[in-house]
């Protein structure tokens, strides 16, 4: 097939290194525009990864947001429960102690009995202070706040702990982060409930052999994500152990009233304490401790706002 003189024109004016099907482009700009696509199309992948593992990161805090909520309303509509069966225990409890004590003076002169009556008193007081821990639980948490810091309120927990640090050869190592940060609390009740977690932290490690036995503290300041989607300003007050650490599948029923892993002790130190910080409008969460044990943070939601605080305390914050 012969090609008309102009068609032979068209091919010859094509330069040389010209793709005739890249309309007027050449092989160098052919070659960065595809690089340049490369480059972009690498970037999106990232972003997607990167927004893909936020989206996961915020459903499972959300998850926990909303299990915390659910949490705080069983424990409430529990502890309304428990105030009612420990009320009429009190009253039976009263009239079997004060029968007790009489009996002890009726029999003066029979030993043996006397002896049975005073073991009647002893369980009547041991059965007594449950219903007062039951109580404690159930009472209604009206705070009476003022502010402090919170280095002071963790000096006050520590010296109210000192009985049970020193029988038990147990150590405090402070790391203070946050212990300068100003909040509003109630004293009283936070102090008991921070110091349930450092007490449960130190009778973890009664059975292991260390000595001594070392209980972390440190105060840090934190973003955490609410059940409405905001994300303030937190202190996190975690309390780490080097004890036998606490199954997965028990994690989750810790602060239930009366739930305990120990021999010993009613099981309401956790709960109660769970209470007064959700009280004041935190949470707790506990896991498991690298290299053995476990650690509890509790999150107590802070305005900053007037607060003069170094630079190293907003570092932390995530």
């Amino acid at each position: 097939m012969s090609m008309s003189p102009s068609s032979t024109s068209q091919v010859d004016d094509i330069p040389a290194g010209r793709n005739p099907g890249a309309a007027g482009m050449d092989m160098g700009q052919l070659q960065d525009l595809m690089q340049s696509f490369n480059v972009t199309a690498e970037r999106l992948h990232e972003t997607h990864e990167t927004l893909y593992s936020q989206v996961q990161t915020l459903e499972h805090e959300l998850a926990e947001a909303n299990d915390q909520l659910r949490r705080s309303q069983q424990l409430a509509a529990l502890g309304e429960m428990a105030a009612g069966i420990a009320h009429e225990i009190r009253n039976p409890l009263g009239c079997i102690q004060l029968y007790a004590q009489i009996l002890v003076e009726d029999l003066e002169d029979r030993p043996d009995s006397i002896d049975l009556c005073r073991k009647i008193g002893t369980a009547v007081r041991g059965m007594e202070s449950i219903v007062k821990d039951v109580l404690q639980f159930a009472r209604d948490t009206s705070l009476h706040s003022e502010q402090t810091t919170i280095g002071s309120l963790l000096d006050r927990v520590i010296e109210d702990a000192q009985g049970l640090l020193v029988s038990e050869r147990a150590t405090v190592t402070r790391r203070d982060l946050a212990d300068q940060v100003m909040i509003n609390a109630d004293l009283t009740l936070m102090t008991q409930a921070v110091g349930n977690i450092l007490r449960n932290a130190v009778e973890s490690m009664i059975d292991i052999d260390m000595d001594p036995r070392e209980v972390t503290l440190e105060t840090s300041l934190i973003r955490k994500l609410r059940v409405d989607g905001d994300r303030p300003c937190t202190v996190s007050i975690s309390i780490g152990d080097r004890g036998c650490g606490i199954p997965e599948d028990l994690m989750h029923r810790l602060f239930n009233p009366f739930f305990t892993t120990r021999a010993t002790g009613t099981g309401l130190g956790l709960a109660i304490a769970h209470r007064v910080i959700d009280a004041h409008g935190g949470d707790i969460v506990v896991g498991s401790r690298e290299g053995g044990g476990s650690v509890f943070e509790i999150h107590v939601p802070v305005e900053l706002s007037g607060q003069a605080l170094p630079e190293s305390v907003y570092a932390g914050v995530r």
